[in-house]
């Protein structure tokens, strides 16, 4: 088997939609940050353009491999990011009271992104040795991809990133929920995770905690842990069906809203293009999830199928809980919105990604 190279019969199956999807949503992301930042941040849309460069090029990169060299070298590219992951708490770069990066010079580096990639990789190829004979996964099975998940998760936490380390939990549990887990193994989880909940919670800090209750009444708090939500809320609302038109918007302008060229991008998005323009963007991303959950259905075979649904639960996790967090059904945890929020290494990450669903589905033909 050909683990590099591309046969120039695959070309003529390559899903010119997915490409579509993905190149209209990250130039979407470059417009919004754009308006976004050019009136007290211009240098942050000179580095997404950038990183829109570096990640087109990975794009193609992810199609022109064969996917299976993934499956191959699963081992180093998760053992290297968890060595990324190291390097953080020894030469990292801190801001905001997170010490997240990777300073490479003109750049900056994010390992935790490039985890969510490796855990994917990992857990597909595990996951496609796994002959379960038609039973469930059982707690005995859980050990050694648990450990996989555990190893990151953790290093992340203690950046800290809350955002990222849910994100990792939940693209555990959906692809674990997709190889099959039995009944009496979920109950089991369940009530561990009730008992050591409290203790969980205790390990959080202040700010954290803050922020998971303050979705429930932001009001309490307006000045504070309630700020972010009150004023993500009053762009969404302010800009109606139609929205105030591009870069018309005030709450990111004017500074009241923080975070709005990242996690709150999409407040920013909906005050500028209205109901009409939001609706649109997230009809785009379900459509690019649909592609991906396809892909996964196509596959020839099960690393394949593992690492397209892989990717689009993390797609999806993402998009729901980004949207959820701005608009105030889900505390806000730092989770930015895919291709759309300024973040050089999560934009590699997930063009790479998108890459990697063209390759399996226009290998669905060959093997």
């Amino acid at each position: 088997m050909r683990f590099t190279g591309i046969d120039k019969r695959l070309l003529t199956h390559i899903d010119f939609a997915v490409l579509g999807l993905t190149i209209t949503l990250a130039i979407i992301g470059l417009i919004s940050i754009y308006s976004a930042t050019y009136s007290n941040n211009p240098a942050t849309y000179t580095r997404a353009q950038y990183w829109f460069i570096i990640s087109l090029v990975l794009l193609t990169g992810a199609v022109v491999v064969n996917y299976h060299f993934l499956e191959r070298y699963a081992y180093i590219i998760y053992g290297g990011s968890i060595v990324l992951l190291l390097l953080v708490f020894a030469i990292g770069k801190s801001s905001g009271g997170a010490q997240r990066w990777l300073d490479l010079g003109f750049l900056s580096l994010q390992p935790s992104e490039t985890a969510k990639i490796a855990l994917i990789i990992m857990l597909a190829r595990h996951f496609s040795l796994k002959n379960l004979a038609g039973r469930g996964l059982d707690i005995k099975d859980l050990i050694v991809p648990g450990l996989i998940f555990i190893a990151p998760f953790f290093l992340i936490m203690k950046q800290p990133d809350l955002g990222t380390s849910i994100i990792l939990l939940s693209i555990f549990c959906s692809m674990t929920l997709v190889v099959g887990i039995r009944l009496r193994t979920i109950i089991a989880i369940g009530v561990a995770l009730s008992a050591i909940m409290p203790f969980a919670w205790m390990s959080l800090k202040d700010y954290q905690k803050a922020r998971l209750t303050s979705f429930l009444n932001p009001g309490r708090d307006p000045f504070g842990s309630g700020y972010h939500l009150l004023q993500s809320k009053i762009a969404i609302g302010s800009g109606g069906f139609l929205g105030k038109g591009y870069t018309g918007g005030t709450q990111g302008k004017l500074m009241f809203l923080p975070e709005h060229h990242t996690d709150f991008i999409f407040s920013i998005l909906a005050e500028e293009w209205g109901f009409i323009g939001a609706s649109i963007v997230i009809f785009i991303f379900f459509a690019l999830i649909l592609k991906g959950l396809g892909a996964a259905a196509s596959s020839k075979d099960r690393f394949g199928f593992l690492l397209a649904f892989g990717i689009s639960a993390m797609l999806f996790w993402h998009v729901v809980i980004n949207i959820a967090m701005v608009t105030g059904l889900l505390p806000v945890v730092g989770v930015p919105l895919p291709f759309i929020s300024y973040g050089g290494s999560f934009l590699a990450v997930i063009m790479t990604s998108m890459g990697l669903i063209i390759n399996i589905r226009m290998r669905r033909f060959i093997f």
